[in-house]
């Protein structure tokens, strides 16, 4: 439904996106992750149509958004960053409005207005003027003009942003719903939200793709990923810690917090065999185990070791 093609963005002497490629399918939820300035919004909107690229193409849903911008746009529903709304309109007036833009008359206009109120959760200030509502009803009315012509294809900028954590719960659940059958891309800074909703994500540092992959895989990236934490009662750590960086699966050993120990394996992929090997030295040294658990990657480890500056990085190695 999507697809980028080397796609760059550039302000002058500031390149923001560079060479982007990737594709998005019917029934994907991607999560558009990276820090500030990374090219994230810029890329977004280069793929609504705001903006035209300096270089490399996007489709939507065949259609090329350069060449043919209202075949495309007729496909995408946008939730820009900052929630865009006319404040002196009332909800119900700005999303008939919104349903008028995207041509729908009459009874359909009024289904889809009736529709979104009910998945948005806006019932309750559906004849309240804009700018009186919160922020997060705001940004709720937001994403319902969004909704309003059933859009195969949807863009969100930060969907969450200044919403309660009911309301966040509420808008991961559509957009997990929605991804069943459209091409969903949203942008986040909470990493919590690429379990909740995505089946893919994409880091990008700097406008480049650094990490693509399933939630999963990103957390096999964690150097946590498939390391062994073990607490023995009874026992002083240090002779503990000097057992297990003798066990050949073992490629070191972490001292933690309340006589609790790290062990990292040499290859990710036999995480299961160190499990094995501590529990059986356990065993043989008749220690009196507390704790045992295999890790799983963090994602906001990931995400900082691979967008933290390079002075940064050179600094803490």
């Amino acid at each position: 439904m999507i697809r980028i093609a080397n796609l760059t963005k550039s302000f002058g002497l500031k390149t923001a996106v560079n060479d982007l490629s990737f594709e998005v399918q019917r029934g994907e939820v991607l999560g558009f992750l990276g820090p500030n300035g990374a090219g994230k919004s810029t890329t977004m909107r280069m793929i609504t149509g705001f903006l035209p690229p300096t270089a490399g193409s996007i489709t939507v849903g065949g259609h090329d958004v350069v060449e043919s911008p209202l075949e495309a746009k007729r496909l995408i529903g946008y939730l820009p960053e900052n929630a865009a709304s006319y404040p002196d309109m009332s909800v119900h007036g700005f999303l008939a409005f919104a349903a008028e833009l995207r041509g729908l008359a009459g009874a359909a206009k009024k289904k889809a207005v009736a529709r979104v109120v009910d998945l948005c959760f806006l019932e309750s200030v559906l004849y309240q003027q804009i700018d009186t509502l919160s922020k997060g009803y705001k940004h709720r009315t937001c994403l319902a003009q969004a909704l309003i012509h059933d859009p195969e294809v949807l863009i969100m900028d930060e969907p969450t942003d200044g919403l309660d954590p009911n309301q966040k719960h509420e808008v991961r659940n559509l957009i997990r719903e929605m991804g069943r059958t459209k091409a969903v891309i949203f942008s986040t800074h909470i990493l919590e939200e690429v379990d909740a909703a995505c089946s893919r994500a994409i880091i990008i540092d700097r406008g480049r793709i650094v990490a693509n992959g399933t939630p999963e895989e990103l957390k096999a990236m964690s150097e946590l990923a498939g390391a062994v934490t073990l607490g023995v009662e009874g026992t002083a750590p240090q002779p503990v810690a000097e057992r297990l960086a003798a066990l050949p699966a073992v490629a070191r050993v972490e001292p933690l917090a309340n006589g609790m120990l790290r062990s990292y394996p040499k290859d990710k992929l036999a995480s299961a065999e160190l499990a094995r090997s501590i529990m059986e030295l356990a065993a043989r040294e008749t220690w009196k185990v507390a704790a045992l658990r295999t890790e799983e990657g963090h994602l906001d480890e990931v995400f900082r070791r691979i967008t933290l500056p390079d002075t940064i990085k050179q600094q803490r190695t």
